[in-house]
């Protein structure tokens, strides 16, 4: 007798629904300003250009799949490979009022292209 559950003998059966492509459907639409918003201009950055690493400021779901179609669809070059990081938005004092505040959590991309090819950000 089984109160919580299935029976032993029983199994689950796998659907055959495909998996959804949303990369596919967002650069169909040309959204990829959407997904690349901005390219990320720090120091660091600049420094990793020289060892062709470009860095953007990219949307909170995007994968490296959509960044990927996204940067060969905008710059015309084909990266090597993407990575992702998220920054956690920092604590600050208020100027106006007491008390501390929080700047937006953001995401950004290391896009990493071949030794021969760049990308003009300016």
């Amino acid at each position: 007798m089984a109160i919580f559950g299935k029976k032993k003998g029983e199994k689950k059966q796998k659907s055959d629904a495909k998996p959804y492509k949303a990369h596919a459907v967002r650069l169909a639409a040309g959204l990829a300003h959407d997904i690349i918003r901005a390219p990320w201009l720090s120091e660091k950055a600049l420094i990793q250009t020289e060892k062709s690493i470009y860095t953007f400021e990219v949307s909170k779901h995007s994968t490296s799949a959509e960044i990927a179609g996204a940067i060969k669809e905008l710059y015309k070059v084909s990266p090597k490979a993407v990575r992702l990081v998220n920054v956690k938005g920092k604590r600050k004092a208020l100027r106006t009022k007491r008390g501390m505040g929080q700047r937006a959590a953001r995401r950004k991309a290391y896009v990493y292209l071949s030794p021969g090819d760049s990308i003009q950000l300016v």
